[in-house]
């Protein structure tokens, strides 16, 4: 690729800047009265046409009117498009449309609709609810339809679903499209719809199917010229594995050289080449890949090229600049699709997931009109951009016309089998240029896609959904945002609070990093490269032991040194912890949950060093340094709160003249052992819930991470905890059992292996005097479950993190994925795939994905393991790991059974089984029978599979459609039982009780005479 000009800048805007800023912009642009009634007239017009007008086949809106998403009907039709016609065996797909069909009432859903589309949906599936209904009366005609049984169901239900896909999918190849195009009127770009890429293979098939569609398009295009040329819309992420902001330097250097190719078979036919919007995190990805590819020389010339803007992006306007400061620099005119956006629910919870300061999307819908409304204006002002103004609402159709007047070089776009009787309508008034995004590919892979869309515009604010509502006054559907709006201080939803304050008032959500914000992204790497104090630890009782080096086991070089305690250090660290107790546990808990919060704050405050120790001393990679640094913050305050309740007098009833209180306070001391592999999160963790209650602590970290464990120590203790409340004891495994043994020790919370916690326990069994209780959480063989149901794409996904995030190095891991057999081939397939894209390296490189082992101990331990497995034939997958350092690349291994497993393997490695639809209860019995009790997930859209796994797993934590590691604390408190712990859960309002006593005090308030509250009471008639 050539640069021919001088290119712009990067992209650079404020990823989520404050909405009332744009509140008081948007209000002090606000047209004038006389425009604003045009605006109104021009919408009106276009509503009464669409209730006017009926189309036979029936649209989105008779769905919607028909299936409203607020019904258990319109639910589990969607639930059926989702999945039904990917599900390849007869047995799964009998349950998933039993299941699907009992949540509705459809055997007595009487069709409201007059169009063919909806009264077949409804026709097949009230059949189909009436086959497998067991409450209808035992008549012939009932008997003869079990004789017909479920393939009957099956048949009619998977008809209903294609007849959905027939009209709302424009054509399963794209020749049938372009055949189903010849003789409209209308522009068309099509979509070739899919999942984004998981494995160079996905990416290359993407890629191949574009160039194909490419060649078809320009083969039967005509010869009418831009911008009336027919187009193809370009999705990056089905293009690139990786597409990332982490792996963002991989993806500048593979990416543009392939989407270069594709846009110079779109130049040679002089088509319409757009790159599609995807999720806020890659839209400066997005824009750099464009600008790498829109200044080749070979693309002079030619006005084709283009690419889509969401207007509920905070960011809308200032990437409309961009996109206009390249096409200036290069010469040229782009087009812009101008789209309202796509992904809002789940930009939310990113962000409120990411802990970032505002929301990147607008929040309430009349901001995302305005800046609609406002980024089609600044499309008008700029010529060198050709505007493509894509809505549904006849209100922002009515602006942009008014806008426009007389132009007319600029076209409005709709979805295939949403919005005809809007264009219609518009038809008669206007002759505005309509494009047509028409998704293209099979039924099976695109009614996800539908269903996605649906869902957006059947939702309670869409236009769409409330046209489809005769009760729904026309004045409303052209409602003036403006009026909306009304104040700055009404930017926000009132009911959506702002990502910091999801969890009050127990706590403050700890702050995060959007990586996609490259601004942001930098500054967080910046903090963890400035220089702080050599690192260095050493017990809080002087120690005469030689200072050892502290290796990182990336590369082995010596990251600080450690002076470890002994036996007697151990035991006069106890001893004087236990002097200190009486004066602690009489500190009032407010005092103490202040002290644990302004832990959390100045956790925060130095993260920097925190994440660089984490990084070299723990192997941890950018992203999981910083969630362990926020998940210490997030521990402290909610242990803060929980200590605030439970630690406050609870009166108790009892009868008059008496009062009766519940108490708690501390236990005495409490010995804190950790592991390496969340050296910063459950070592804070374990201290601040021991210390917030009123207990004095000797703490104990892993041999090989003491450097975080001191720097923590050293924040606790600059937060305002006594040295003689908390004390630091590093060292190796006899240094554990010394604090464990020593008779004063009043409770041990410990996290490690199952052998060593059965050793504390046998231990503190052992002992005379007063119990001692433990808590223990250890490991587990983390199952998850996949069916046929489940879209593969999202399992990859899931188990990718799921299993090799962190190296495999977390107790929740998932160790045992168990496929059910009609899928495994594939999902494998793609499994492979996925893990071949994951870069094995240095952490403190923002590439990478899989750091290292935590030492060469346990490395070598995987690799004996691997090493057996291989000879015996069951290594499905083995990736590429550096020969220096401690590393283990991901590697994927087949079982037999189940039951082969029976050891936790701390690694990055996925053991793989297969199962039987017909053997589910069998299976969840396989893995209770291991004996361990963390966590377990399931990928299904069954929802009786997901109730009986909800009932007999034995597992403290059951994730159901989604990754299984990152437990939040307070919403997903974490623990397990059997082999996997004691309990309580960590982060959960149970969690300080173990570490409390209970006292109750009662008082006979009668003693002196008699109840003078009682005596006292005066009589009256109310």
């Amino acid at each position: 690729m050539n640069r021919k000009h001088d290119r712009p800048a990067p992209f650079a805007a404020p990823y989520a800047p404050p909405d009332e800023s744009f509140a008081e912009a948007f209000l002090g642009s606000r047209p004038d009265a006389a425009t604003q009634r045009v605006v109104e007239e021009a919408g009106l017009r276009l509503v009464r046409g669409i209730r006017a007008q009926r189309d036979p086949l029936g649209g989105v809106e008779d769905f919607l009117h028909e299936f409203s998403l607020s019904s258990r009907e319109g639910l589990a039709v969607m639930a059926l498009a989702e999945a039904l016609l990917r599900v390849p065996d007869d047995a799964t797909a009998d349950q998933l449309l039993a299941d699907k069909l009992a949540e509705g009432d459809f055997s007595h859903h009487e069709t409201l609709s007059d169009a063919l589309l909806i009264q077949a949906c409804a026709f097949a599936l009230g059949l189909s609810a009436r086959i497998v209904d067991v409450t209808e009366p035992r008549g012939l005609v009932a008997d003869l339809a079990r004789r017909l049984g479920l393939p009957a169901l099956r048949a009619a239900a998977r008809q209903a679903m294609r007849l959905m896909g027939a009209h709302f999918v424009f054509g399963e190849t794209i020749e049938a499209a372009i055949r189903r195009e010849q003789g409209r009127r209308e522009r068309f770009s099509y979509d070739m719809l899919g999942e984004g890429a998981r494995t160079a293979e996905d990416a290359e098939r993407y890629f191949t199917a574009y160039a194909h569609a490419i060649r078809a398009i320009g083969d039967s295009a005509g010869s009418s010229g831009l911008p009336m040329r027919p187009g193809i819309s370009i999705k990056l992420s089905a293009l690139h594995p990786r597409y990332e902001a982490i792996s963002r330097e991989r993806v500048l250097r593979e990416l543009p050289p392939r989407l270069l190719d594709l846009a110079r078979l779109a130049k040679d036919r002089d088509l319409v080449f757009t790159i599609d919007a995807e999720e806020a995190d890659r839209l400066e990805l997005s824009l750099d890949v464009f600008a790498r590819v829109v200044e080749d020389p070979s693309l002079s010339g030619w006005d084709g090229f283009g690419l889509a803007v969401q207007a509920y992006l905070k960011r809308a306007m200032a990437a409309i600049d961009y996109v206009a400061s390249l096409a200036d620099a290069n010469h040229r005119r782009f087009m812009l699709r101008l789209v309202k956006g796509a992904y809002w629910d789940s930009e939310i919870k990113r962000a409120q997931e990411r802990g970032l300061s505002d929301y990147p999307v607008f929040t309430r819908k009349a901001m995302t009109d305005l800046n609609f409304d406002a980024c089609a204006a600044r499309l008008f002002d700029q010529p060198r951009l050709f505007p493509q103004i894509a809505t549904h609402n006849a209100r922002s159709v009515a602006a942009v016309l008014t806008m426009a007047g007389a132009r007319r070089d600029f076209e409005f776009q709709r979805l295939h089998g949403m919005g005809e009787s809007l264009y219609e309508s518009l038809a008669e008034m206007s002759d505005a240029a309509v494009r047509i995004y028409a998704p293209v590919g099979p039924h099976r892979d695109l009614l996800a896609y539908l269903v996605r869309r649906l869902i957006e515009n059947g939702a309670n604010s869409s236009f769409v959904a409330r046209a489809a509502d005769p009760e729904t006054p026309e004045s409303a559907l052209v409602a003036d945002p403006y009026d909306a709006l009304g104040a700055p201080n009404r930017a926000r939803h009132p009911r959506l609070p702002l990502p910091a304050e999801i969890y009050l008032p127990l706590r403050a959500n700890s702050k995060g990093v959007e990586f996609g914000d490259r601004t942001a992204l930098a500054a967080l790497i910046d903090e963890t490269r400035a220089p702080f104090p050599p690192p260095a630890a050493r017990p809080s009782v002087e120690s005469r032991a030689a200072a050892r080096p502290v290796l990182s086991p990336i590369d082995g070089a010596v990251v600080g040194h450690v002076v470890e305690a002994d036996e007697a250090v151990a035991h006069a660290a106890v001893a004087t912890a236990a002097r200190a107790f009486p004066e602690w546990s009489r500190t009032p808990f407010e005092a103490r949950a202040r002290m644990i919060e302004r832990a959390a704050d100045l956790i925060e405050a130095r993260r920097g060093p925190l994440i660089a120790l984490l990084q070299s001393e723990g192997g941890k990679t950018l992203d999981d340094a910083l969630a362990e640094v926020r998940e210490a913050a997030d521990l402290c305050r909610y242990y803060a709160a929980q200590a605030r309740i439970l630690c406050a007098d609870m009166p108790l009833p009892g009868p008059t003249g008496e009062a009766n209180v519940l108490r708690r306070h501390g236990r005495g001391v409490f010995i804190c052992i950790s592991p390496w592999n969340f050296p910063l999160a459950i070592f804070v963790g374990q201290i601040a819930a021991a210390l917030v209650a009123g207990n004095c602590v000797v703490a104990k970290p892993a041999e090989q991470t003491p450097l975080v464990a001191a720097m923590a120590i050293a924040l606790l203790q600059e937060a305002g905890i006594p040295k003689d409340v908390l004390l630091f004891a590093p060292g190796d495994g006899a240094i554990g059992a010394a604090l464990v043994a020593h008779p004063l020790t009043a409770g041990v919370v410990f996290t490690g292996s199952v052998e060593v916690a059965q050793r504390i326990n046998r231990t503190l069994a052992e002992r005379d005097g007063a119990i001692a209780p433990l808590i223990a959480e250890t490991g587990g063989i983390n199952a998850m479950i996949v069916d046929s149901t489940a879209l593969i794409e999202q399992v990859v996904d899931d188990v990718m993190t799921s299993a090799f995030r962190s190296a495999g190095q977390r107790c929740s891991a998932l160790r045992l994925l168990c496929l059910q057999e009609e899928i495994a081939p594939a999902c494998l397939t793609t499994l492979i795939g996925a893990a071949r894209e994951l870069r094995v390296g240095d952490p403190r490189e923002i590439g990478t994905h899989v750091g290292p082992a935590i030492d060469a101990e346990a490395k070598g331990k995987l690799d004996a393991y691997l090493s057996r497995q291989r000879a015996a034939g069951r290594i499905l997958y083995a990736g590429v790991a550096p020969s220096t350092g401690s590393f283990v690349a991901p590697h994927i291994v087949r079982l037999d059974r189940v039951e082969d497993l029976q050891e936790e393997i701390f690694g990055p490695v996925l053991h793989v089984a297969t199962w039987r639809s017909d053997r589910l209860p069998q299976l969840l019995a396989d893995i209770e029978a291991v004996g361990y009790g963390l966590t377990i997930g399931m990928h299904t859209r069954i929802e009786q599979r997901i109730r009986a796994l909800s009932r007999k797993a034995s597992a403290g934590n059951i994730y159901i459609n989604r990754n299984m590691i990152g437990a939040v604390v307070g919403s997903q408190p974490f623990g397990g039982f059997g082999l996997s712990g004691t309990g309580p859960k960590a982060g959960g309002p149970d969690y300080l009780l173990r570490f409390l006593h209970e006292t109750t005090l009662t008082i006979n308030t009668a003693s002196s005479g008699g109840d003078a509250g009682l005596l006292s009471l005066g009589e009256s008639d109310e």
